[in-house]
């Protein structure tokens, strides 16, 4: 893959929605179908070649450092990106979606910059934009390499995709993700894509909201599902395989250890799946530092990520080795490093 290279990247994963489609609800059923369609859609117009650029304008990159952010409304088409219907620094609409969408993409601004001193995801100050009331009964969220897009949901199993500010936070971060380490989104360099994300998701929610590690609720999604699902979120990164249990959705597949690692060819070789096992990794480590996990955890994770030292196809062990040399050159041998060291060691992989 070549640098910054754009991958589609939806919250909902592929095998749950493909679970969904043979559903003996006819009405889940059909609603799922039609949200893969359009998700297969979405992906191949972002693969033509007339596609735009994905590098920031010139004249952003030595903006001042603050949001630039434009809500557009599809009214439920998928032509992107809609009709603009707000823009940085205008007042809140009479519309909740589009205001949350707009909320939500400045909180995840704000931990970049507030935290890490990150002018915008791509740190030259790109635009964020954001298309709201995508198609008709859309059931998930997308980062197309240039923009996000939020659908309502299916109002069967899922509910409108901007209520979760994680959802947000984890979308961008795949932007996050495309201009550092370029992650491969297949197998175990997927997966660290997929945790990356779920990591500054989390982050974003916890700094937006004020939380410590312990009043965090470590879940991603929650409140995305409608209330008759039986379950809490789409991931739990505190209890993998544990984030919902319904006779519709199925059960969370994701492991929480190496010993449950999932091979599969689904999901770009399990990306969503697998990804339980760093996700939990990040959650050990935050909660044994204890405070807030943006600060100690969070920077390490961040360092990894613009180091330099990753490569596109960088696997666990490679990953977790990195997050060890980033905590020492920190932090130096205190208990940063034993975190890490500790937290690699819970879910079975190797730093060295």
């Amino acid at each position: 893959m070549t640098p910054h290279t754009p991958v589609f990247c939806t919250i909902v994963p592929p095998h749950l929605l493909e679970h969904l489609a043979g559903s003996s609800d006819a009405a889940v059923a059909a609603k799922a179908r039609r949200t893969l369609a359009a998700d297969a859609a979405a992906r191949a117009a972002r693969a033509l070649p007339h596609a735009r650029p994905t590098t920031a304008p010139a004249d952003t990159a030595a903006a001042e450092a603050r949001p630039r952010r434009t809500i557009h409304d599809c009214e439920g088409g998928t032509d992107l990106p809609g009709t603009r219907v707000r823009e940085e620094g205008q007042e809140a609409t009479g519309d909740a979606t589009v205001n949350r969408a707009y909320a939500g993409l400045g909180a995840t601004f704000e931990l970049f910059h507030g935290v890490y001193g990150r002018n915008s995801i791509d740190g030259a100050g790109l635009p964020l934009i954001a298309s709201v009331h995508y198609d008709r009964d859309y059931g998930n969220a997308f980062w197309n390499g240039e923009q996000m897009v939020f659908g309502d949901g299916d109002d069967e199993i899922f509910l409108d995709f901007t209520l979760p500010v994680d959802v947000i936070g984890h979308e961008l971060a795949h932007g996050f993700t495309q201009y550092t380490a370029n992650l491969e989104y297949f197998s175990q360099s997927g997966a660290l894509n997929e945790s990356v994300s779920d990591v500054f998701g989390s982050l974003v929610k916890q700094y937006a909201l004020g939380q410590s590690v312990e009043q965090a609720d470590w879940l991603i999604g929650e409140g995305l599902f409608h209330p008759n699902v039986q379950g809490k979120a789409l991931r739990s990164m505190k209890a993998p395989g544990t984030a919902y249990d319904d006779d519709v959705l199925g059960k969370d597949p994701q492991p929480a250890h190496m010993d449950d690692y999932v091979r599969t060819s689904r999901d770009n070789g399990g990306v969503h799946i697998n990804s339980g096992i760093p996700n939990r990794a990040f959650y050990l480590a935050a909660t044994e530092l204890g405070g807030n996990a943006w600060e100690r955890a969070g920077q390490i994770w961040y360092d990894v990520m613009t180091g330099g030292t990753l490569t596109p196809e960088t696997r666990f062990a490679e990953f977790a080795a990195a997050t060890v040399a980033a905590a020492r050159a920190r932090y130096g041998d205190g208990a940063e490093i034993q975190a890490v060291l500790k937290a690699w060691s819970a879910v079975g992989v190797p730093t060295d």
